[in-house]
């Protein structure tokens, strides 16, 4: 068994937690779950079926785990609301192929299961070299045998409802050609365009025209309503500043919790291991216990031929040639309890044993210990102090978030008492009735918003209400000017309007332009009409899209075909579409060769399919995505960056 233990070390642990866990990642490990009540709070449904808040989290928690893993940068972006609602929407996806597995009985039975895993490569990482499951493998991952059939049973089923769909997935010649063709046929074409800046200089807008198109067009010309306002922002930034932690208390959190700060031991040991197994007998064990002793007695006359008698004794195969050497390990990581138990009491250099494991009995040496020493106070200090003062800030937030409230309430003149009690920024802006696209903060806030345009704060310039702005952010702002919407006079956007009514005229004569000369090719179909040009959707060039859609939307059968494409403020155009080429062929492809964008097409297709039989079946079980999970992902994105 030592030859498995010896062969898979971190590496494979690497690999299994690579290939194996990811299948796993949103059902969990038994037991892990630990639930406040946040936690059960539901935030969807399937087939009748919570699916709670902290299944949600910890699933999410996990999928950032195993990116952090990779990188520390690849954990960043899972912080967002939109990454959490993704894996809300991962989970909801499988409980339902759960839910479709079960009433399809598509579960393995025990015996088809054990085939599976044993004929699997993918599973070969957590197989000994008697070919079966590695219960200690299994151990160092937080998972019994039981539950990792249990787990692979799951995973197989949930594959099994997609597989029927995924597999049968045909999209016929004819149709992939038609698809392909809408996205890659090329067409030949010849063009004219008529742009409006050329036409600029011959258009002269009169007065009347300005008044005319300044009425008819009043909504383009008015101010929306805007306030100026001051406001103040209550946060755990603010609070901090008036918390101090003295050194003693830094001190006495350092002595209490030293454990944290103190890297775990890890020990190095060499073995020699004798042979007896559950299934010896009682003279086999006694003999294996005699021959253990008298190497014991050997090695602990002389602890420098221990390498040497492990080589020639010790009956762990792969250790054997090094001496008998396991590496370092840490407490509670090897394959045998008794036998780690036994290197964590033995002291440098000392021998000990024989010790019975089920594996059989072993003499141990001790060669290296590393670790177990406390990082200096004066090292992690700076990370005590930030620890305590975010636990006492978050203590006192909720005695400063009730005083800043009353304040901003019962003192409704000014929010002076608020900057001198709380030690405050006061902070200005012009704002409208919704938030700014680059608005960030309280600014960025509809109820506070809300609040500095009700009656109250505009008409008698009281001060808002407090206002939460965010996790443990409250904000209140105060109008200093108000403007209302308003038209403005011609007098003020005279020039504005004139470029609007010059840019609208000078269309309109390259529209008649366009349309003259239109009018003229069809007349004389060969006439010329510029140069040619060979496009498609992918090789749009520089064409606007009303013109690309005019190119390929010419019926192929009747080409050439002249057509006009009104562009709107940008013109007119005439084309001629000659003729249509076939599609490309790809780089690297032989011409004649079957072409490959078939085959990725015939995939497309097939996940296509798959996904619409899997929005059937959230249909079927009745998914039901509740309005408190964007609540709980908007909260969550936003606390995770900061307080």
């Amino acid at each position: 068994m030592f030859d498995f233990i010896r062969r898979h070390t971190r590496l494979t642990l690497g690999f299994l937690l690579l290939l194996i866990i990811p299948s796993f990642v949103f059902f969990g490990i038994e037991g892990y779950s630990r639930f406040n009540d946040a936690g059960n709070e539901a935030v969807a449904r399937v087939a009748g079926q919570n699916v709670t808040r902290g299944e949600w989290e910890q699933a999410h928690d996990r999928l950032i785990d195993r990116a952090r893993r990779q990188s520390p940068e690849a954990a960043e972006p899972l912080r967002s609301e939109q990454a959490r609602m993704e894996t809300l929407d991962n989970l909801l996806r499988e409980r339902v192929l759960m839910a479709a597995a079960t009433d399809l009985h598509l579960f393995p039975p025990v015996p088809r299961m054990a085939r599976l895993f044993d004929s699997d490569p993918q599973y070969a990482g957590l197989r000994g070299p008697d070919g079966k499951l590695s219960r200690e493998l299994l151990a160092q991952l937080g998972m019994t045998p039981e539950l990792f059939d249990q787990r692979l049973r799951q995973d197989y089923g949930m594959r099994q409802v997609l597989a029927g769909v995924a597999g049968s997935g045909f999209a016929p010649a004819s149709t992939a050609g038609q698809s392909l063709d809408a996205l890659l046929q090329r067409r030949e074409i010849q063009m004219q365009r008529f742009d409006p800046i050329a036409y600029r200089a011959k258009v002269n807008p009169t007065e009347s025209d300005l008044e005319a198109f300044f009425k008819a067009n009043e909504g383009l010309f008015r101010t929306p309503e805007q306030a100026q306002i001051e406001y103040v922002v209550l946060d755990a930034d603010v609070l901090s500043r008036g918390v101090s932690v003295g050194n003693e208390d830094l001190r006495k959190f350092y002595d209490g919790n030293l454990a944290r700060f103190t890297e775990p031991e890890e020990r190095r040991a060499s073995h020699i291991l004798i042979q007896a197994e559950g299934s010896a007998t009682a003279e086999q064990k006694a003999a294996a216990k005699a021959k253990a002793t008298a190497l014991f007695e050997q090695a602990k006359a002389k602890p420098a031929s221990f390498a040497e008698l492990a080589k020639k004794n010790s009956q762990d195969t792969v250790s054997a040639p090094l001496g008998g050497d396991l590496e370092f390990s840490r407490r509670g990581s090897m394959a045998s309890k008794a036998l780690d138990d036994a290197v964590f009491s033995l002291a440098p250099g000392q021998v000990g044993g024989p010790v019975e494991s089920e594996f059989g009995y072993h003499v141990i040496l001790v060669t290296a210990v590393r670790g177990g020493k406390a990082r200096p106070f004066d090292e992690v200090k700076a990370e005590i102090q930030a620890e305590l003062r975010k636990t006492r800030v978050a203590k006192e937030w909720p005695a400063a978030a009730e005083q800043f409230t009353n304040m901003a309430y019962e003192q409704p003149d000014s929010l002076k008492p608020l900057v001198d009690k709380f030690k405050l920024d006061k902070k200005t802006a012009t704002v409208g009735r919704a938030p700014a696209p680059a608005a960030s903060g309280a600014l960025a806030s509809a109820k506070l918003l809300a609040a500095v345009f009700s009656n109250d704060a505009v008409r008698d310039k009281r001060n808002t209400d407090a206002v939460e702005v965010g996790p443990n952010q409250l904000a209140a702002a105060r109008v200093v000017q108000h403007q209302p919407a308003r038209l403005l006079p011609l007098a003020e956007v005279r020039e504005a309007v004139r470029e609007r009514v010059l840019a609208e005229q000078a269309a309109a004569l390259a529209r008649k332009e366009g349309e003259a000369r239109l009018a003229a090719v069809r007349a004389a179909p060969s006439e010329a009409l510029g140069e040619t040009l060979t496009v498609s959707r992918m090789q749009a060039r520089v064409l606007p899209q009303p013109l690309l859609e005019a190119v390929m939307r010419a019926d192929a059968a009747q080409l050439p075909q002249v057509r006009g494409v009104d562009l709107g403020a940008a013109g007119y155009a005439v084309l001629r579409v000659n003729k249509v080429l076939a599609r490309e062929v790809p780089p690297g492809v032989t011409p004649g060769a079957p072409d490959p964008l078939l085959d990725q097409y015939a995939q497309a297709f097939a996940m296509a399919e798959t996904e619409a039989y899997v929005g059937a079946l959230k249909k079927r079980y009745k998914v039901e995505v509740k309005p408190a999970a964007k609540v709980a992902a908007a909260a969550t994105a936003a606390s995770s960056a900061g307080f």
